[in-house]
């Protein structure tokens, strides 16, 4: 056979094998498998099959009961309990009991004395900062930071800044990559007696841990 002759073989189209889709004889594909849905503890955030290894179970199985009881009866129905401690002795459960009980008492009196620190810090860990900051000579802009350390909901007093003042008001990030509240205008004196009268969500805020900050538009160089 001359080189037409074999070039002519070798550019002869092939049938494609048949696949599965065109297979009138292939199985049909699987059924795709649904995503398992896991819940959780809404006291400790753990699975609730192992909440009993933290430190707030009783709490834990409240809230379980609350919100799902056929899982409580699940997990904590006598039934349930009997399998689980049935092969431990009276001394072994009783000393389990106790052993539970003391883990909660000891993580609610560190989560307590964590309370107490924190508002007993000093005013630079946990301070508000109001700055009034000029973006040229007409125009300024209040920011408001430090809000969330005293349990406020940025979202909502951004919102309640917007109403007051008409103007607008909004949860961003400073240079710092953290959370503040700016709003259009020079309203600084106007957000330290909001929060010295406790208005709306504005409550809880010491006025001793209030700064009021100018930072003025730096000049050009000439």
């Amino acid at each position: 056979m001359g080189k037409k002759g074999k070039s002519a073989a070798a550019a002869a189209p092939t049938e494609p094998e048949p696949t599965a889709a065109t297979d009138p004889n292939a199985p049909p594909p699987p059924e795709p498998v649904p995503p398992v849905t896991v819940l959780y503890c809404g006291v400790c955030s753990y699975p609730p099959e192992y909440c009993e290894f933290g430190s707030s179970l009783t709490r834990c199985k409240d809230w379980l009961k609350e919100r799902h009881p056929d899982l409580f009866e699940q997990y904590y129905s006598e039934e349930a309990l009997h399998s689980k401690v049935g092969t431990l002795s009276l001394e072994a459960q009783s000393k389990l009991e106790k052993d539970v009980a003391k883990k909660e008492v000891k993580a609610e009196a560190k989560a307590e004395a964590a309370l107490k620190k924190k508002m007993a810090s000093p005013v630079r860990y946990y301070s508000v900062i109001i700055k009034r900051s000029e973006r040229n000579k007409r125009k300024c802009i209040t920011s408001v930071f430090g809000l969330e350390a005293f349990g406020i909901d940025l979202k909502k007093a951004a919102k309640q800044f917007a109403s007051k003042f008409a103007t607008g008001a909004s949860v961003t990030k400073n240079a710092q990559g953290l959370e503040e509240i700016v709003i259009s205008g020079d309203v600084s004196d106007e957000v330290l007696e909001m929060i010295e009268n406790e208005v709306g969500v504005l409550k809880g805020i010491p006025v001793d841990n209030v700064e009021l900050v100018e930072e003025k538009k730096k000049k050009a160089a000439e």
